[in-house]
């Protein structure tokens, strides 16, 4: 059982280190600081075997409130209950010494979790087969790839038997095969009422994991209950900001991960549209959606090209297509002419995060302006489906009877 009462973190910010001592002296009047709560009034309880996810925008606040339950942070105000053993995986890094090998490493965290160095010597040939690091568990951890760490941590955490299990995002350094490993892992624990606690951007596992989801804002609690209507919600309020970004800033400069071409032409602006035709974030597995992009020639220019690309979250290329591939003829412009251009599909994608990157080029692929994940949304659908795209497929099934000669003989 966890339980969370008005718990509250308060930091201290200064512009300088040296800040910190004037403000010691006792002959000042003003601070030298600002307020900064990153929690405010957080409560809510877990029962046995419950499953809750904590979901909400960068910066929310989720992996400071997972550090005051973990014990590592001290709330400013309010309390943490929690019964059982607790059992932890937060950020990358934490926890292991990079130093030791694998094998000691587990023996070290067994010793903090309070657990006998015979039950870690039992549980080790469980925990080296979850991880499946291979001769790796002997070396230095600082000789892990990020994907390694994250899978003997992971392994090291479920395999304490732990009545709370406590995880960030941690787990989205880890492959494909290892994440759907972690599910059934989670199942299990739910199984066994093993309480969980975690953070995740994949609002799918939110839904298929969680008995309960909270969603954070700016520190403090903005809904809790359902995961559905809780994702709802934090749709909402994305879609939110997006549209007021948007309308402030967006029209006239697009923004993206990463940008580069000679700027013979420029992107000024780039929206996904639903088939209702209104600007989106979210999209229905299924529905017809627009990418439309506004470009203007800064030089004269003969048959430009214009392309798309979506990724997914971890940045695997799932689509994409342009204008010469699709055998359509743009023509020439005039320096000062502008473009308008639409692609049109229906977005068979399975419920998951997507980004949407655009360039205009040169008829030999160089780029005059490319805009990485300029667009994110989110797919959603009452179906669940595996991998990235939903084929709908039809299923065909008879039952036979076994051949009598088969049989006789």
């Amino acid at each position: 059982m966890l339980l969370v009462q008005n718990v509250s973190k308060l930091y201290r910010l200064y512009r300088t280190p040296f800040d910190r001592i004037r403000e010691l002296n006792p002959l000042r009047k003003s601070p030298l600081h600002t307020d900064f709560w990153a929690l405010r009034d957080i409560s809510f309880s877990v029962e046995r075997g419950e499953v809750v996810s904590l979901v909400g925008p960068n910066g929310c606040g989720k992996s400071t409130l997972l550090q005051v339950i973990s014990g590592i942070l001290q709330p400013t105000t309010g309390r943490v209950v929690t019964r059982g053993r607790v059992a932890a995986l937060l950020e990358l890094g934490a926890g292991f010494n990079p130093d030791f090998s694998g094998r000691e490493n587990v023996f070290i965290n067994g010793e903090i979790m309070g657990i006998s160095r015979a039950e870690m010597e039992r549980n080790l040939p469980l925990i080296e087969a979850f991880a499946e690091i291979g001769e790796f568990i002997h070396r230095p951890v600082k000789e892990y790839s990020s994907g390694m760490y994250v899978r003997l941590a992971f392994s090291t955490a479920i395999h304490v038997n732990p009545d709370i299990l406590i995880v960030d995002e941690a787990l989205a350094v880890g492959d494909a095969v290892f994440a759907n490993r972690c599910i059934r892992k989670f199942e299990e624990l739910r199984e066994r009422k093993t309480t969980v606690l975690f953070v995740s951007h994949d609002l799918g596992l939110v839904k298929q994991l969680s008995n309960r989801a909270i969603f954070l804002l700016n520190g403090r609690m903005e809904a809790e209950g359902e995961p559905k209507h809780v994702i709802d919600k934090y749709i909402g309020v994305v879609l939110e900001r997006q549209k007021a970004f948007q309308q402030s800033d967006r029209k006239e400069h697009p923004t993206a991960s990463n940008r580069h071409g000679d700027g013979s032409s420029q992107i000024l602006d780039v929206t996904l549209i639903d088939q209702a035709g209104r600007p989106c974030g979210v999209v229905s597995s299924g529905e017809r959606v627009t990418i439309r992009i506004r470009t203007v020639f800064r030089q004269k220019m003969d048959e430009p090209m214009v392309g798309i690309l979506i990724r997914n979250r971890i940045g695997m290329e799932i689509y994409g297509t342009n204008t010469r591939i699709e055998q359509v003829d743009l023509g020439s412009y005039e320096a000062g002419e502008e473009l308008d251009i639409e692609f049109q599909f229906e977005c068979w994608l399975t419920p998951q995060h997507y980004t949407i990157t655009v360039a205009t080029q040169y008829a030999d692929g160089s780029s005059h302006d490319w805009l990485d994940d300029v667009i994110s949304f989110e797919v959603l659908a009452q179906r669940q489906a595996a991998g990235v795209a939903d084929l709908r497929a039809r299923i065909e099934w008879r039952k036979t009877k076994p051949d009598e000669n088969a049989a006789q003989s």
